[in-house]
C-alpha cells in the first residue's frame, strides 16, 4: 500500500465526524487563503467553510491527473478491483458518518440520507465486481488472412461535475465507473454540499489510491473552474450532472478539443396513471417519486397524468397522504420533507407557483413557504386546467406535483411525449402486456411500470433528447470511460502449418 501523506490540519467537526476542508490534489489535502461557507439549508447556520479552488488550483490538479495516468492504467484488474474493495469496506464503516454530512449540507431527512449512502456503496461494489471483467473479442478479419482483436482503454483524466441533489451517489456512480475503467479524475463538487465530496475522497485517500489519481476541487467560480480544465487537451472526458442549460454549454466548450463527454441532464417525469391501475399502489409510488428529496431530483414526478376513470380517486387518496407529510429539519426523524437546498430555489418555486395559478392551475393544497429558519416549502398539490401551456413542460424541482387529467391511453403517451426531455418517465396498469405497449411508445431513456424508483446498479440511467449523453450504471457505465481500440493481426495461415 503506498505511504499516505498527512491530513491537513484544516478540518472541521460535522456532528463529530472529521471533514478535511481543503483541496485535494496530488494525494494532499491542499489548504486554501479563499474559503466559502456551506449552510444547512434547514437551519441556516454555517456548517463549515472549505477552500475556494481556482483555475489554477484546478490546473494543477490535471497536472496530478494526467501524471498518473499512465501507471494507474497500467494497473492489473485484479489490482485495482482489490483496491476498490477495500475502499467500499472503509464506505461502509462511515455510514453513519456519510448520512450525517448529507443531512447536514442538503437539508435531506437522514433516512433519505442514509438510503442514498446505501445506493452509492452499491455502485461502488458494482464497479469494484467489473474491473476483472471487461474483455475484448477477437474475431476472423472478413477476407482471411488477418484477425480482429478490439481492446478497450481507459479514454484518459476526466472531470466529474457533480450535483448538490445527491451528493454521494453522484460522486460514487461517476468516480466508480472513471476509476474502474483505469481513469484518473479531477472531481468538481457542487457548491452547496462539498462535505460529502471530501468525506468520500478521504475515504479513497484512506483506502490508499496513489496521488494524482483522485483529485477534488471545491470552488464558488465553477464555469471559470471548468473552462481552465476543457481548454487543456490533456482532459479527455468530462460528465457533468445537472441543468440542461449548463450541459450544452459544457457540450460547446467540448467541442474546440473534441472532448468525451456524458451529459445526464433535466427531466420532465411524466407519471401516467392508466384506467385500470391499481390506484393505491400508484398513490404510494407517485408520493415518494414526487417528494423524495423535497422533489429537488431530475427522475421526480413532474406531470401526475391521470386517466379520467381514475382521476377522481387517485386525486383524493393522494391529497391524503400529501397533507400527512411532516416538513422540517431530516435529524427529526419523524420528518418526511425537508427543505429547499436555498432561498434563491424556494423563491423560484413561489414565482412558478404564481405562473401556474394565473395560468388557471387550481390549488388543491400547500403552496407557500413555511415561516421561520430553513428553506422549508409546504408540500403543494396543483390540479392543472389543460395541457396547451408552455408550463407544462416546466421542471419543477420542488415539492409541488402538478395533476393533469387525460380521456384515453394514446391521448396519455402524446401528452407524456410532449415535451424536450426525455430522462425518464412511469406507467401504471394491471395489464402488464398494455403496461409494456405504453413503455415502449414512451420516448425516455428509462420507464419505470408499477413503480416510481428505478436507480440500480446493474441498470443504465439515462436519457434521450434535451435529457442528456450517454449512460450511467449498469455494462454501460464503465465503458462510459473506456475507447475501443481495434488491431489487426495479420495471420499467414497457409504458411503457419508448412513446416
Amino acid at each position: 500500500m503506498t505511504t499516505r501523506a498527512p491530513i491537513s490540519p484544516d478540518t472541521a467537526l460535522v456532528r463529530g465526524h472529521e471533514i478535511p476542508l481543503g483541496l485535494y490534489i496530488a494525494g494532499r489535502w491542499v489548504p486554501n487563503t479563499a474559503t466559502f461557507p456551506v449552510y444547512n439549508p434547514s437551519t441556516e447556520e454555517c456548517v463549515a467553510e472549505v477552500a475556494d479552488g481556482t483555475p489554477e488550483d484546478a490546473r494543477d490538479a490535471l497536472d496530478a491527473a494526467a501524471a498518473a495516468q499512465h501507471e494507474w492504467r497500467r494497473w492489473s484488474p485484479r489490482r485495482r478491483a482489490d483496491l476498490f474493495h477495500t475502499a467500499h469496506r472503509l464506505l461502509i464503516e462511515r455510514a453513519d458518518a456519510f448520512a450525517d454530512v448529507m443531512t447536514s449540507e442538503s437539508g435531506k431527512p437522514r433516512a433519505e440520507a442514509l438510503a442514498e449512502f446505501g445506493l452509492s456503496a452499491a455502485f461502488w461494489l458494482w464497479y469494484a465486481e467489473q474491473i476483472a471483467h471487461l474483455h475484448g473479442t477477437f474475431a476472423q478479419g472478413s477476407p482471411g488472412g488477418y484477425r480482429i482483436i478490439t481492446a478497450h482503454e481507459p479514454v484518459g483524466p476526466s472531470l466529474l461535475i457533480t450535483p448538490w441533489n445527491f451528493p454521494m451517489l453522484m460522486s460514487a456512480r461517476k468516480a466508480g465507473a472513471a476509476l474502474g475503467a483505469g481513469c484518473t479524475v479531477v472531481m468538481k463538487s457542487a457548491q452547496e454540499t462539498p462535505l460529502t465530496a471530501a468525506l468520500f475522497v478521504k475515504t479513497l485517500h484512506d483506502a490508499g489510491f496513489p496521488p494524482g489519481v483522485v483529485n477534488l476541487i471545491h470552488t464558488k467560480s465553477s464555469a471559470s473552474v471548468s473552462d481552465a480544465l476543457m481548454a487543456d487537451f490533456r482532459l479527455r472526458k468530462i460528465s457533468f450532472t445537472g441543468s440542461t442549460g449548463v450541459g450544452a454549454t459544457l457540450l460547446a466548450k467540448a467541442a474546440p478539443n473534441i472532448v468525451n463527454t456524458s451529459m445526464e441532464l433535466g427531466g420532465d417525469g411524466p407519471f401516467v396513471v392508466l384506467d385500470d391501475a391499481d390506484v393505491d399502489l400508484a398513490v404510494e409510488q407517485a408520493v415518494v417519486c414526487k417528494f423524495r428529496n423535497a422533489g429537488q431530483a431530475c427522475v421526480a414526478a413532474n406531470r401526475i397524468i391521470l386517466h379520467s376513470a381514475v382521476a377522481e380517486e387517485f386525486t383524493a387518496k393522494f391529497l391524503d397522504r400529501v397533507n400527512g407529510l411532516r416538513v422540517g429539519d431530516g435529524f427529526d426523524p419523524r420528518v418526511d420533507v425537508g427543505p429547499m437546498i436555498n432561498a434563491r430555489q424556494r423563491e423560484r418555486v413561489a414565482d412558478l407557483l404564481d405562473a401556474f395559478v394565473s395560468d388557471g392551475a387550481e390549488l388543491l393544497t400547500g403552496g407557500r413557504p413555511i415561516e421561520g429558519d430553513g428553506h422549508f416549502f409546504q408540500p403543494t398539490v396543483l390540479r392543472m386546467k389543460d395541457h396547451d401551456t408552455s408550463l407544462c413542460n416546466e421542471e419543477m424541482f420542488a415539492p409541488v406535483a402538478a395533476l393533469y387529467t387525460v380521456n384515453s391511453v394514446a391521448e396519455a403517451v402524446e401528452f407524456a411525449n410532449d415535451t424536450t426531455y426525455g430522462l425518464a418517465a412511469y406507467v401504471f396498469s394491471a395489464d402488464l402486456s398494455r403496461a409494456v405497449a405504453v413503455a415502449e411508445r414512451l420516448e425516455f431513456g428509462m420507464v419505470g411500470v408499477n413503480r416510481g424508483i428505478m436507480a440500480d446498479p446493474a441498470a443504465s440511467f439515462g436519457g434521450t433528447k434535451a435529457s442528456g449523453i450517454g449512460r450511467e450504471g449498469g455494462h454501460d457505465g464503465i465503458h462510459e470511460f473506456l475507447e475501443p481500440k481495434y488491431i489487426a493481426l495479420t495471420i499467414d495461415e497457409d504458411g503457419a502449418l508448412s513446416s
